[in-house]
């Protein structure tokens, strides 16, 4: 591991596009911010590799980061939306009720996953990713991540028995 002296210079220069993957994970510009610096103090306390490139090195520093801290502190819970009436409309206790019951039960589905599929569909789904974002981030090739995704999508339907009909 490296700590030359020029890599603040070069972390510098790679502030804003970590912080634009950053924002692709967390979707809020207050937790893009979090996670850019704990990238940053990460880097700065460890180092790099010396036969990395910085700018993959701090990306994947950042997913992995994002995905310890969505295990810890159970964001994936508050990454779906609560179950509420909408402005006009009222749900019956029935149809609250089914709502809640599948939100768990896809929300179970994802969380046993295969890793492969689950962070797939972890950095996709919920992140919002794109398909190129995260075929770069988990260094695969986009054709594998969409075969991926389609796979953890079909798994999740088969599990919760939500299937297209």
């Amino acid at each position: 591991m490296s700590k030359r002296p020029d890599l603040n210079d070069r972390i510098v220069e790679m502030v804003p596009h970590l912080r634009r993957f950053a924002w692709s994970l967390t979707r809020r510009a207050a937790d893009a911010d979090d996670l850019v610096q704990s990238v940053i103090e990460r880097i700065l306390d460890r180092g790099v590799p010396d036969d990395v490139e910085l700018k993959k090195w701090m990306f994947r520093v950042c997913r992995n980061l994002w995905i310890d801290g969505l295990r810890a502190t159970k964001t994936r819970m508050e990454a779906v939306p609560e179950l509420e009436t909408r402005v006009g409309t009222t749900l019956s206790s029935e149809q609250i009720a089914s709502d809640q019951v599948m939100v768990a039960r896809t929300r179970e589905a994802i969380d046993t996953l295969p890793p492969v599929y689950r962070e797939v569909m972890t950095v996709i789904g919920i992140g919002g990713a794109s398909y190129k974002e995260a075929a770069a981030m988990l260094d695969t090739p986009v054709g594998t991540i969409m075969s991926r995704l389609g796979r953890a999508r079909a798994m999740v339907a088969e599990r919760t028995g939500y299937h297209d009909k």
